[in-house]
């Protein structure tokens, strides 16, 4: 498999496993370990913790430590920001291009994420927005605002895991509906209020945290 594969690899099955909890905020990683963990060699994980390091999800000191780093709350509500933008920006691109099966994908996520919430399953709900979301920013086209959103989302997600495993609540699917239908007559001002009400909810969520 091409070392590029191997990384992507390792990278995408440390960060879920950070933003899951399942690597507890200040856990120290060590690359043979998790290498061998993953069926890897040292490597591509090697290479994962830099790209985590620069995503805020890992912090290192050279030759002393690798670590997670504390879930903080003025990052998650910057985070929130920068990806909310991002989400207006491709929600205005997106609404002239979208076709009927892209709406009937985002009411079938919302489905799955009202089901998800009703069952307490953190992991299906996330997922399932991943998915509505993920609509608007493919039929955008926008690279650049794809990309942010991917760095950025895995901060946001860690404190709404943790929140929602305290009793709290994913986003409305009622404002999912909203925004789908804002998006089914092509309301573009519409569309995007909703949108900025659902990130501005996760800056809030940040707040609450403080």
């Amino acid at each position: 498999m091409p070392r590029t594969l191997l990384r992507d690899r390792a990278y995408e099955a440390i960060r879920d496993a950070i933003v899951a909890g399942d690597i507890a905020p200040g856990a120290v990683v060590r690359d043979a370990e998790l290498a061998e963990r993953l069926g890897l060699s040292r490597a591509p994980v090697r290479d994962a913790f830099s790209r985590l390091v620069d995503e805020g999800l890992l912090e290192s000191k050279p030759q002393s430590y690798t670590r997670v780093t504390p879930v903080v709350a003025a990052d998650v509500r910057d985070a929130a920001a920068v990806v909310g933008a991002m989400h207006e920006l491709v929600t205005r691109a997106a609404l002239p291009r979208l076709r009927a099966d892209h709406i009937g994908a985002m009411r079938e996520a919302n489905t799955c994420f009202a089901a998800a919430v009703r069952d307490g399953d953190v992991s299906a709900a996330l997922r399932a927005d991943d998915e509505l979301h993920d609509v608007l920013v493919r039929v955008s086209g926008n690279r650049a605002a794809a990309a942010t959103v991917a760095r950025y989302t895995p901060l946001i997600r860690r404190l709404e895991r943790r929140r929602f495993g305290e009793g709290g609540n994913c986003r409305s699917a009622g404002l999912h509906d909203e925004l789908i239908d804002a998006c089914a007559v092509g309301d573009v001002d519409e569309a995007v209020r909703v949108t900025a009400e659902i990130w501005r909810g996760l800056e809030d969520l940040a707040d609450l945290d403080t």
